[in-house]
């Protein structure tokens, strides 16, 4: 049979961004969900039940390597590749106050997220737009309307916070609070229970990775 080598990529992270990366593949695992293999989500393995795992640490010429092999029959579990992974598009656009603005649009119309604020040009809205596609997927979330003031855990490659608040007319939000205290994104609507404000977050988190950004 002829090896195929159907994704590689190498590169320099830190220990806080190669744990983010492993939390996010162990998520994946033990949900039983499809697995990415790159950060844009477009190589997608699709692991049985169960599959052999091999650990290996090696000492050679002054460097120490650690190889995590995962390996199982094809006809158990393929692998895609060029897989449009969100069913999302950025929409960066210009406002009748000749701001830029940014907004994540599902595949099914409804927008999903906005950065809240205009900008003064089209990069710096981009800009924003990829901060949140850095920092969603993984970021904690606060539930504000909870006492115990417990955090969910989410990422540690991630510099943001999701805020899950009730507004002044009793609707159920989200926003995303950057560590910098600098509000990125937030849902745009207000929604009738907190669990459908979950949703929108999670569908967020989901899609804003992987989404394309197109200018109006």
């Amino acid at each position: 049979m002829t090896d195929e080598t159907v994704f590689e990529e190498e590169e320099t992270r830190s220990r806080k961004g190669i744990g983010s990366y492993f939390r996010r593949l162990a998520r994946r695992f033990r949900r039983g969900e499809p697995v990415p293999a790159d950060e844009d989500q477009t190589v997608v393995l699709d692991p049985p039940a169960e599959a052999d795992l091999e650990i290996e640490v090696e000492r050679e010429d002054g460097e120490i390597s650690l190889e995590i092999e995962v390996e199982w029959e094809e006809e158990e579990g393929d692998v895609e590749t060029d897989v449009e992974a969100s069913k999302a598009t950025f929409e960066v656009y210009e406002d009748d106050a000749e701001q830029y603005r940014w907004r994540l649009r599902h595949d099914n119309g409804n927008i999903i997220a906005d950065g809240g604020e205009g900008y003064a040009s089209k990069q710096k809205a981009k800009q924003g737009l990829e901060s949140v596609k850095e920092n969603a997927p993984g970021g904690h979330v606060d539930d504000q309307t909870r006492d115990d003031l417990e955090v969910e855990a989410g990422d540690d490659g991630s510099n943001a916070t999701f805020e899950i608040y009730n507004d002044n007319e009793d609707k159920w939000r989200w926003r995303l609070r950057h560590d910098n205290d600098n509000i990125i994104a937030d849902c745009g609507q207000g929604y009738s229970s907190k669990q459908k404000a979950k949703q929108g977050m999670r569908s967020v988190q989901i899609n804003a990775r992987g989404a394309p950004v197109e200018d109006e």
